[in-house]
């Protein structure tokens, strides 16, 4: 296999921007987007509760897909953090402390997945709020994703960055990795909130043998009112290595 997609979607604990809580939206919204790799932000997972409750789970079960969750902090009786979706099996999975004294708990989620004779590590990364905490995870993304020793095959870093200011956090990955294309693919990177998109806080980075060939925001009256995010979908294709 050469081309495959992806996605990044903060589902906001699939609260809609009616206020109610609808997993089954956001089942339907990656239905609609037909992702082999999903990365998402914001999942509760209650593991004693209905099935809808544990959404990790859920969404896991209802497509067919494989999922990793990676906790960053409990939520009542739930775990809340990041969960990738995958089409493919995970070879590894760990998470990674992204936290900064003082502030929410903050982590990514590295999956390993074999798609063909490729081997994608995939960096679930959910970042802070504040400019000086996404300052000191800039320092942490560069310490366990950039320069870890065990990667040998592709990256992908992609999530909620919450970098609307462009600092660190962006100039760090953007020097190691492609920013994605976003301008050549999108007529507005702009997407959050959904409904009144006044910021861009949802970014895919891809290894320098990974190109983009088509990106786009997943725009229309269901994923609108799903949570207060948009999925962000990419074609992604190995470069042909000469």
């Amino acid at each position: 296999m050469r081309n495959f997609r992806i996605a990044t979607y903060n589902i906001h604990k699939g609260r809609g921007m009616d206020g109610r809580v609808r997993i089954e939206r956001i089942l339907r919204v990656l239905r609609e987007v037909e992702a082999d790799i999903v990365t998402l932000q914001e999942v509760i997972n209650h593991p004693e509760r209905s099935r809808e409750e544990h959404q990790a789970c859920y969404l896991a079960d209802q497509l067919g897909y494989f999922y990793s969750v990676g906790e960053t902090r409990k939520h009542g009786d739930a775990v809340y953090g990041n969960v990738t979706l995958s089409r493919w099996g995970f070879e590894a999975a760990r998470h990674i402390d992204l936290s900064v004294t003082g502030r929410e708990p903050r982590g990514a989620l590295r999956t390993d997945i074999r798609v063909g004779q490729e081997i994608l590590h995939v960096f679930n990364v959910h970042l802070g709020t504040a400019i000086r905490e996404r300052r000191t995870q800039a320092r942490l993304i560069d310490e366990h994703l950039l320069k870890a020793m065990d990667v040998p095959g592709h990256r992908i870093v992609m999530g909620d960055f919450n970098d609307w200011t462009h600092g660190l956090v962006t100039k760090t990955l953007s020097r190691e990795f492609h920013l994605t294309d976003l301008a050549a693919h999108l007529p507005r990177t702009r997407a959050y909130p959904a409904l009144l998109p006044l910021m861009h806080l949802d970014h895919i980075y891809l290894d320098h043998e990974l190109k983009i060939e088509r990106a786009r925001f997943h725009r229309n009256r269901l994923s609108l009112v799903a949570s207060d995010h948009l999925p962000l979908v990419a074609e992604v294709a190995f470069r042909i290595r000469q």
